[in-house]
This record gives C-alpha cells, structure tokens and sequence, in this order.
C-alpha cells in the first residue's frame, strides 16, 4: 500500500479517485505547518502540495520513503527540485488544468483595465457619477505581447484572436506558431510594440524582475501590465512609477514580490490598477481538473497507466 500526504486542499473529485483505489491510504492534513511536516514526511511514499507549502531540501532530506511529489498547478517553485533529485524523489505538477481558468483572470484584468471598470465602480460606490473621467478604449485592433507561451500563454492568444486583437508572442523555447494573427517575435520588438503585455512564463534568473524601469522605458506610452505568472517578475516599485508618470495606463496584478503583500504597498492606493490574491486558478472548473490531474498523476506513476 502506498501511503500519499495530502498537505493542501484539493477538490474531494481527484481525493475520491485516490480513496477508490485499494493501494492507496489517503491522509489529509491541509494545515500542517514546516516543522510538522519535516516528522511526518517520513511515513509517506508520496506528497501533494499547491502554493501553500514550501517543500524545502530540510523536509525533502527526512523523506524515508518518499517517490514523488505532486505540486497541484502550473509552477513548481516551492519544491526544492534538485534536493528531490539528489533524493531520486519525482516532482510531478499539473500544467494544464488550470490553464483556462488562469487565461480567463488575465482578460478579464485586460479588459477591466481598458475600460477602468474597477476605478468606475468605486466612483459610484461613493455616489459620484463621472462619466467623462472614465473614458477607455477597445482591444479590437490593439496589439497583446504575450511573454512566455506555455499552455496559459496558448489559451489568452485564442481568447485575444476572437476579441480581434494583434498577438505578439516572445518564448525562448517555442520555435514555430501556427495561428493566424499570433506572431513569434523578439524581447524587444514585444515590448516596443505591443498596446498590453501579460506575462505568462516561469521565475528564473533570466525572468527575473524582468519588466523593470528600464524595459518599462521601452515600451509605448500607455502601455498595459498584467502579471497572472509568478510574483518578482515584474519590480513592483517600476510599475507605481510608470503608473505615475502615465507611461503605463493601467496594472493589473494576482502575484506579487511578496505574499501576502505588505498592506502599506503604494499599488494598493493608486488608482489604474486591478488586485486579486493570487486566484488564477480559484475557479470550481479549474480546481476539479487539477484534483482529477494530481490523482491521475499519482496513479500512473504507482500503478502505471489503464
């Protein structure tokens, strides 16, 4: 019997999968903290964890008899990866379940942007009516500069195709594309070009903070920003500037350097920008797919495919 460590919530649907199966034993345990787990991880054969915990080299080396680690999501940032494969321990995630409900977030912070539609209710929350002040424009005919063009970065650009907008797509590791009105281009004709950029790619050293002044000074003025990836790849102190010298129109954000951000963050008091707390992937569709994803995951490595 393999014993698997659920240390995140998943949806009950990828849960009951792995319940059904006599070779497994099941245990929860969504609120176990880092020092908890670096004792418990030692009873277990595999882990299952989303953004919430941190799997560092100090847990991965008390791991007895740990085989795999399933982060269920798109990064795997939180793993430690070369501690698990000094191990021979296998990290496994799930790219593509939360694809659509992440690329839904990005356009509609794009389109929430161009038409301020947070700023505008606000405004009326307060009684105002100010119809002149909120004036936005269309995405039909504006170019989208899409950076990094995984299984996210796919689904924005269809999305983006049937809103009639010009995509410009930069990924190091994407060699051909074939749709019609999506161009594979170069870092700097991407962002010299394009009306919105949404980042879609992984932190890396080479990610980095790599929308930062002096790539924001590239970029034309009234330039969107959205950030659905991961937090520190765009430097937060860059945007409030460009925010406030109207080289940028408007941010739209769900990561960030820090999370939670600090509250006394400048972004949380401008006006132009769109919040959310890292919900990508919060959606019922999004968070079932990942479940079923993780426990087919660890299916198919312990029991081989059906």
């Amino acid at each position: 019997m393999y014993k698997i460590l659920i240390a995140d919530e998943i949806s009950q649907a990828g849960l009951q999968i792995l319940k059904n199966h006599p070779e497994f034993e099941v245990v929860e345990k969504t609120k176990i903290t880092s020092e908890e787990l670096k004792e418990e991880i030692k009873n277990y054969n595999a882990l299952v964890v989303r953004s919430r915990t941190k799997v560092t080299e100090e847990i991965i080396n008390n791991a007895g008899n740990l085989k795999l680690i399933v982060r269920g999501g798109v990064g795997i940032d939180n793993i430690d990866k070369s501690a698990a494969e000094r191990k021979g321990i296998a990290v496994k995630n799930t790219p593509k379940a939360s694809s659509i409900s992440v690329a839904e977030l990005a356009f509609g912070m794009m389109l929430s942007g161009v038409r301020r539609l947070v700023d505008a209710t606000l405004s009326m929350k307060e009684g105002k009516w100010e119809k002149k002040k909120f004036e936005g424009f269309e995405l039909a005919g504006k170019t989208l500069g899409i950076l990094g063009y995984g299984n996210i970065g796919r689904s924005l650009a269809e999305r983006a195709i049937a809103f009639c907008m010009n995509v410009l797509v930069y990924d190091p590791y994407v060699k051909e594309i074939n749709i019609k009105g999506v161009t594979l281009t170069d870092l700097n004709t991407l962002l010299t070009s394009s009306d919105i950029i949404s980042i879609h790619c992984p932190k890396t050293n080479e990610t980095c903070n790599l929308i930062n002044k002096e790539t924001l000074a590239k970029m034309k003025d009234g330039v969107g920003i959205v950030n659905c990836a991961r937090g520190g790849i765009v430097d937060e102190a860059a945007l409030y500037e460009g925010l406030n010298s109207g080289k940028i129109s408007f941010v739209g954000l769900d990561v960030y350097e820090k999370e939670p951000p600090a509250p006394d963050n400048p972004l949380f008091k401008c006006e132009r920008v769109i919040l959310t707390p890292h919900i990508g992937a919060q959606t019922f569709e999004g968070q079932e797919r990942v479940s079923v994803e993780v426990a087919n995951v660890i299916k198919e490595f312990f029991l081989g495919k059906e």
